[in-house]
């Protein structure tokens, strides 16, 4: 797998690191057992942090220190962990997608950094760490379509359905 990043990523986050999990799986319905542990750590999230608190975690910050050095408003457009650790704290149910995007939203609860997740059998090129521009497009769960001019996201040279995943 080819993995890239942009000079304007790596001029906005310099110390960035990359983390990089390849495996076999079949995807199915989340099962009751797995959703047993993201209901704790969902009462675990509403137990430690209030909602003025959520952008506290150091990994949340960071996130949004890139978001304002690209000169994006992580007020209006929050890192995708903070929005779901927010609606934790809120009291809005996280949506059950499937078995694979539900443990990234899990991973990334837990963790505050926002997660990407791909099928590699339909990536061709390089997967590239880059900036939204005006011409590109991402339709957002619940929210419609997401100006992402100016967040960072994945681009993949070639994809046949999505061409962007917000970070």
């Amino acid at each position: 797998m080819n993995i890239e990043i942009s000079p304007k990523i790596r001029e906005a986050c310099p110390q960035l690191t990359l983390a990089v999990l390849a495996c076999n799986v079949q995807n199915n319905e989340t099962s009751p057992a797995f959703w047993s542990e993201m209901e704790a750590e969902i009462e675990q999230i509403k137990a430690s942090y209030t909602l003025e608190e959520i952008n506290k975690r150091p990994e949340i910050t960071a996130t949004r220190k890139i978001y304002k050095t690209l000169g994006k408003d992580p007020n209006r457009y929050r890192p995708s962990a903070e929005a779901l650790c927010r609606r934790i704290v809120r009291e809005i149910p996280i949506y059950k997608v499937s078995m694979l995007v539900d443990i990234i939203n899990l991973v990334s609860i837990r963790s505050g950094f926002s997660i990407g997740g791909f099928d590699a059998e339909k990536i061709q090129g390089a997967i590239r760490l880059d900036v939204g521009t005006t011409e590109d497009e991402f339709e957002a769960i619940g929210r419609g379509k997401l100006n992402v001019d100016g967040l960072p996201l994945s681009r993949r040279s070639r994809w046949n359905r999505n061409t962007y995943q917000r970070q």
